[in-house]
């Protein structure tokens, strides 16, 4: 069983940052893959950055790249996702997820509300 905890969410300007944090339990949290998905009020979940295991291949959404950065401290059991650049549009509840033996985990989720 794989629990993940978000935190760093808040709210922030159009333009301002905000880095999420999701601490996460399990003795082989380095083989997960990770990443973040976002619900924006009614919208369907959507994909927002992945990272693998050993922090080698990340992929981006279209709409955050060259603003949002994903990365991992498989020391810390932790996955980070930094957003700079912030827009309106990307106000939601961010979840985070883990990818281990064929499961997909989700936890609770942050609110990310960015103002204009």
């Amino acid at each position: 069983q794989v629990q993940l905890v978000e935190s760093g969410g808040g709210l922030v300007q159009a333009g301002g940052s905000l880095r999420l944090s999701c601490a996460a339990s399990g003795r082989t949290f380095s083989s997960y893959v990770m990443g973040w998905f976002r619900q924006a009020p009614g919208k369907e979940r959507e994909f927002v950055a992945g990272i693998s295991w050993s922090a080698g291949n990340t992929r981006y959404a279209e709409s955050v790249k060259g603003r949002f950065t994903i990365s991992r401290d498989n020391g810390k059991n932790t996955v980070f996702l930094q957003m700079n650049s912030l827009k309106p549009e990307d106000t939601a509840v961010y979840y985070c997820y883990a990818d281990e033996g064929g499961n997909r985990y989700w936890g609770q989720g942050t609110q990310v509300t960015v103002s204009s």
